[in-house]
């Protein structure tokens, strides 16, 4: 790759470092531009300034800002950030094994982002994701979104919601996950009847609060599980919604028939089966995909074709790693199988990127390469959907964030000695030790 400020490269000076701070707009050239919010171009320009995208389109519709840094990317790939809809990187736990449903936890308070697998996240291309609790629950909490910039704490990678609170979902489950001995559910029935009583009680604390007025005295008394579920009813917070068959499928789509909340159906094993039901819903689906034997009875009428059934009724679709189900380094191949069995390629690309956007409320900032939007982009090596390609570069607000030629990123994209433990630091001292 060479780097050169335009006069440079007019005088064929040295260039500075891939990893320079520039005060100045950077050009990326010559490469195969998916912008994902329209066709693919041959011959691309991605103008960046400040974090932001300035441009990004064909090379003989943008002028090069004159004091612009250019970086030559010919013979690459670049596409917008991958979003991961559902995610388990930082180690999000939320609920316990106390009770069944528990909105009020977040996981926000949990997650560690020194953690190894933020690293393995950024090698894989991911730059957004919405990091999960467990399906265990009927409800096992708040979720969370985050951007993967390089940060020391949770609050630096949050993206938040216009009063400042962490911007996520409400984590929800049903099917043989979520039953157990008392005080969880044995069956479906009941299943369903404990998640209806509590947001009858939202219902209820929600309808006081409104009645209250601006009366402190009549106000009910706080609660923090009833105030989550009302964020919920108030389409404040989007339902994620952990479920496989389609007997389950359809039971969430009877709730938020019933509820009014926002949703979004995760895992969907038999998503074929009620591809239609689930288009006229008007609900989104986060699929995954998995390529090799194993896995739970419920996940056994699985099929590399949902994805494709699911594009041909009109439902968006979006894929995710359930990371460790799929390595975060490996999230492309999802999309790449599902365009094997039948799914267009554009669904494939939107499906890594756009959709995902969509589905966690942060659209209008990533997802694809836009004027205005986040400069979250990643420099692959070839197609996109190629299993022999690799991400090279990860940018994240402009700022590159992982790169396959410095041997501490190397390490979290092929694993070995030190790639499984702490935070950056430690893999620094770690390729010391085994260098040596």
């Amino acid at each position: 790759m060479v780097v050169l400020t335009l006069a440079a490269l007019l005088m064929a000076c040295a260039a500075p470092p891939a990893d320079a701070t520039l005060e100045a707009p950077q050009a990326y050239l010559n490469m195969h531009l998916i912008t994902v919010a329209g066709a693919e171009i041959p011959q691309g320009v991605l103008i960046v300034n400040d974090g932001l995208i300035v441009a990004a389109g064909s090379a003989d519709a943008i002028d090069v800002p004159s004091d612009a840094t250019i970086i030559d990317l010919t013979g690459k790939v670049v596409m917008p950030g991958l979003v991961d809809s559902h995610s388990h990187i930082g180690e999000p736990w939320a609920a316990d094994s106390s009770e069944p449903i528990q909105p009020e936890v977040r996981n926000y308070d949990s997650i560690n982002v020194r953690s190894s697998t933020l690293q393995r996240a950024q090698a894989g291309g991911i730059t957004s994701a919405n990091l999960m609790g467990g399906s265990g629950h009927l409800m096992s909490g708040q979720t969370t979104y985050i951007k993967l910039r390089d940060g020391e704490t949770i609050d630096e990678l949050v993206y938040r919601r216009a009063d400042g609170q962490p911007l996520g979902g409400m984590k929800m489950a049903n099917g043989t996950n979520s039953q157990g001995s008392p005080p969880f559910p044995g069956t479906r029935g009941k299943s369903a009847a404990l998640v209806r009583s509590a947001f009858v009680a939202a219902q209820d604390y929600a309808s006081k609060i409104e009645r209250a007025g601006d009366d402190a005295s009549k106000l009910p008394d706080r609660d923090l599980g009833l105030e989550a579920l009302a964020e919920v009813l108030a389409g404040e917070r989007v339902v994620h919604h952990h479920t496989h068959r389609h007997d389950d499928i359809m039971t969430v789509l009877r709730l938020r028939e019933e509820f009014g909340f926002r949703l979004v159906l995760h895992h969907v094993s038999e998503a074929w089966k009620v591809a239609d039901e689930i288009a006229a819903a008007g609900v989104p689906c986060s699929l995954i995909l998995i390529d090799s034997p194993g896995g739970k009875i419920e996940a056994v009428d699985m099929r590399w074709e949902t994805g494709a059934a699911l594009e041909q009724a009109g439902a968006t679709l979006a894929y995710h790693t359930d990371d460790w189900v799929t390595d975060s380094r490996l999230f492309r191949r999802s999309a790449a199988l599902a365009h094997r069995a039948g799914l267009s390629r554009a669904g494939a690309l939107r499906s890594l990127t756009l959709s995902g956007a969509e589905m966690l409320d942060i659209a209008e900032r990533v997802g694809s390469l836009e004027a205005g939007k986040d400069a979250d982009f990643i420099v692959l090596s070839g197609d996109p959907l190629s299993v022999y390609t690799l991400v090279e570069q990860t940018y994240v607000d402009g700022e590159l964030v992982f790169d396959m030629e410095r041997p501490e990123d190397r390490l979290a994209a092929y694993g070995g000695v030190g790639a499984s433990y702490g935070g950056a630091a430690f893999h620094h001292a770690c390729l010391g030790e085994v260098s040596r």
